[in-house]
């Protein structure tokens, strides 16, 4: 067990690492329009961008909270509070999540009272908005996204290319938490809810949806 823990950590490690020195040394050059990007992006005007890079900025935004539903329950038995990752995760996406999948510890227990962020989250219409917004845009991106210019603004914006980076390390991490969170219901690790979870993006939030209610156990 250890063994495999340390390959983990390890492999995790590696991957932080090689997300840091792309988007600090191999990424594109940042462009001067990308503050104007960024702000426009922020704050809705939306008029002239390429909409799969705006699909795409959204769905970054949904991230956190798919993982906050996942993790505010797993951080309740780490030696380290989960708070900080969560809410750094709302700006940083996966350079945060990362180093809390390196320190955390196997987790398939869940003791103690529900906190009204964890109900929140655990909730099932929280879930099916998440899903339906998460459905919407990657709908929305990829019917009336112009993907050959997406491609051109990726070579020359390290802004894009970090996000779209980002995107996929969120993508390929969730699994990692996913075991215990099943085990914490309950649930048995299926071959078919385990393709459902390996699926980018819309796996994750599947997932949330299909997940039976937490069952908390008495403290000691």
């Amino acid at each position: 067990m250890n063994a495999f823990l340390n390959s983990r950590r390890l492999t995790l490690g590696v991957l932080w690492l090689g997300l840091l020195i792309f988007a600090f040394v191999f990424a594109p050059p940042d462009n001067p329009d990308t503050l104007t990007l960024i702000v426009n992006l922020s704050t809705g005007q939306w008029q002239g961008i390429n909409p799969s890079i705006i699909a795409l900025f959204n769905a970054m935004g949904i991230w956190p909270f798919v993982y906050a539903a996942v993790i505010l329950v797993d951080g309740r038995g780490q030696k380290f509070p989960a708070y900080p990752f969560v809410i750094g995760s709302f700006f940083l996406g996966a350079f945060v999540l990362i180093p809390y999948l390196i320190l955390r510890e196997e987790n398939p227990h869940f003791e103690g009272s529900l906190t009204w962020p964890v109900r929140v989250y655990e909730s099932r219409i929280t879930a099916v908005v998440l899903l339906i917004g998460g459905l919407s845009l990657l709908w929305w991106g990829l019917v009336t996204g112009n993907w050959q210019d997406f491609i051109e603004q990726w070579q020359h914006s390290r802004f894009l290319a970090v996000m779209s980076s980002d995107f996929c390390c969120l993508s390929l991490l969730f699994p990692f938490l996913v075991a215990d969170d099943m085990k914490r219901r309950g649930q048995l690790p299926t071959l078919g809810l385990w393709m459902t979870v390996l699926i980018p993006f819309v796996g994750a939030l599947l997932y949330l949806v299909l997940r039976p209610p937490l069952d908390p156990e008495p403290t000691a």
